[in-house]
């Protein structure tokens, strides 16, 4: 192993494979097979066809190497002659093998992952432990291979380790074992990865498994030449090498030979080096660049195409077998089917015509909703103009006249009766047009709505500590004066919560207009509370006006508030309702 992190990606691209619980192919010759499969599907037995497509695939396998579109051609129709008799172990056990085989493939790792998962859902479901860590072994190495390795990942394969040793599965222990060396190897750590190699080793050459004794004596070699002992990897590596020859393992002989020649550069036998090199690159091209790999890449995309060929055949086979008793039966059922239909066709005019009812009543219950609460509006509006009216020109008039007298007698009253006698007086006037002024603000029948707004701030900040103030943006357009009164009374009663129960130092009110809408938000640093918990939706209470006048103009308002971090409410009316003569 050089100074660099060690790429094993191609390595165990190829050395993954489905021997997990399928086994060798057998000695027949692969006309023989073709023969059998052909005969099966002819004679509809589907699940031997599959069967034997798996076999065939092995078949491949054996005598092309770990990399051949032959022996992936042949998983993939086993497992749609699988999902067509309904075998779920059988249909999962194909895509274990498709996956391990797409995981040679650096293109096709997405494919590797899909299929490796779909079949570790199913086998979890199941409760089959021995193909649930068959699974997290293929997805451990397709994820190792083209991610950078973590903790998590070495976490996962402790675990799978863990599980092998509880179910007594000694080849997934020794594989799992043998991607921990890979993982730490990786990660320069070569006393872990050696550890782990050696561990491996052992239990393959219990089992006999070459494939997994050439894997770890090449990362024994990794091992020592991470350490300097280019001598001890090359003796690694040679045995390695006669290994995958004999397993036909294009990519791990690929990588052995680069990294002799990173020895033998290492130990200054460039000769050596140089033809390791040569070795390195052909078998580079010979892997990516060969009709076997350019195959398989290919396969994925016409896998789908032939799985419907195949449904499709399958339903032209039902479809015939059902179509004389479907003959037999149609005489029967077509007045069946008729009434069924006009009872249905009668259903759904009953349903339509309810729904319809349903609907002109719902309208009809709104209409008189807004006339009752356009009335009720009407009716306080129409009170608060008549007693403005009663104060201005009743009370007021007399409070006048009451202070021309004193003034004219003033000579008359001691010191100590006129200032306080005049200051009651003056704070009478103040107070009766104050009262008149808030029942039919002068200004806004007068000048509009933002005059009436400013004039109400200003009045306010004169005699209140909180300081109000108030912004608008964009040309607002004439509003109707049922609007206006509207809108007016909302601000109004906002203003008047913020001052009597807000405990505000600083309320601010803004108005914003566009094409479409005018915004209004009314925003104060109070006491605030929990809408969350207590709604805004009380009757009676000046919300709940707030809450009326705004529905009825068409409008929505959002309240939010925090205990100690004040309220906010934001109001979006639709200009269209605003400006019409009259609203409906």
């Amino acid at each position: 192993m050089t100074g660099r992190p060690v790429t094993v990606i191609a390595v165990l691209l190829c050395l993954l494979t489905s021997r997990i619980g399928w086994g060798y192919a057998k000695t027949e010759p692969v006309d023989s097979l073709k023969k059998q499969i052909a005969a099966l599907i002819e004679h509809k037995k589907y699940r031997l066809a599959a069967d034997t497509y798996q076999e065939l695939g092995w078949h491949y396998n054996k005598r092309f190497g770990w990399y051949n579109k032959y022996s992936i051609e042949a998983f993939l129709n086993g497992m749609r002659y699988y999902g067509l008799v309904g075998d779920s172990v059988g249909y999962y056990n194909a895509q274990i093998a498709i996956g391990d085989y797409y995981s040679q493939d650096t293109f096709m790792k997405n494919a590797a992952v899909k299929y490796t998962r779909n079949a570790m859902r199913y086998f979890s479901r199941a409760g089959n432990m021995h193909k649930v860590i068959e699974c997290r072994i293929s997805l451990a190495n397709i994820l190792q291979n083209s991610n950078a390795v973590n903790a998590t990942l070495i976490t996962d394969l402790r675990r799978t380790v863990q599980l092998s040793e509880e179910h007594k599965e000694a080849y997934f222990e020794a594989y799992s074992r043998n991607l921990l060396a890979s993982s730490y190897s990786r990660l320069q750590m070569p006393d872990s990865a050696r550890y782990f190699a050696a561990s491996s080793l052992v239990m393959a050459k219990q089992q006999k498994i070459n494939w997994l004794i050439s894997l770890n004596y090449f990362y024994l070699g990794l091992v020592e030449q991470f350490r300097g002992q280019q001598k001890a990897a090359l003796n690694y590596f040679q045995t390695s090498f006669g290994l995958s020859v004999a397993e036909k393992n294009i990519g791990i002989m690929r990588e052995l030979s680069r990294h002799m020649a990173t020895s033998y550069a290492q130990l200054g036998d460039n000769q050596s080096a140089y033809a390791w090199s040569l070795k390195a690159l052909k078998y580079t091209n010979e892997f990516y660049t060969s009709e076997q790999t350019k195959g398989i890449q290919v396969q994925e995309l016409d896998n789908q195409i032939k799985s419907l060929e195949v449904e499709k055949k399958l339903i032209q086979e039902q479809n015939r077998t059902q179509s004389v008793v479907n003959y037999m039966l149609v005489a029967g059922l077509v007045m069946c089917v008729l009434g069924v239909v006009a009872l249905v066709f009668l259903r759904r005019q009953q349903k339509l015509i309810t729904r319809q009812q349903a609907v002109i009543a719902e309208q009809q219950i709104r209409k008189l909703e807004l006339k009752s609460l356009r009335a009720m509006i009407d009716g306080q509006e129409s009170e608060r103009s008549r007693i403005a009216r009663d104060l201005h020109d009743g009370l007021g008039i007399q409070l006048s006249r009451i202070k021309l007298f004193v003034e004219a007698h003033q000579e008359q009253l001691p010191l100590s009766v006129k200032d306080p006698l005049n200051q009651f007086l003056d704070e009478a006037c103040t107070e009766t047009r104050v009262i008149s002024n808030d029942l039919r603000p002068y200004a806004l029948s007068t000048f509009g709505l933002i005059p009436a707004l400013e004039d109400l701030v200003q009045k306010l900040n004169l005699v209140n500590r909180t300081r109000l103030d108030l912004e608008h943006y964009g040309e607002l357009p004439p509003l109707n004066d049922e609007a206006s009164v509207m809108l007016y009374r909302v601000i109004q009663e906002l203003l008047n919560n913020g001052l009597k129960h807000a405990q505000a130092q600083h309320i601010t009110v803004q108005l914003m207009a566009n094409d479409e809408a005018v915004l209004v938000s009314v925003d104060d640093d109070g006491i605030g509370g929990n809408f969350a918990d207590n709604p805004p939706t009380g009757t009676g209470s000046g919300i709940a006006n707030v809450n009326s006048r705004i529905a009825y103009l068409g409008g929505q308002v959002m309240w939010h508030s925090e205990a100690g971090k004040g309220t906010s409410v934001m109001i979006s009316l639709p200009l269209g309702r605003l400006i019409r003569q009259s609203i409906v």
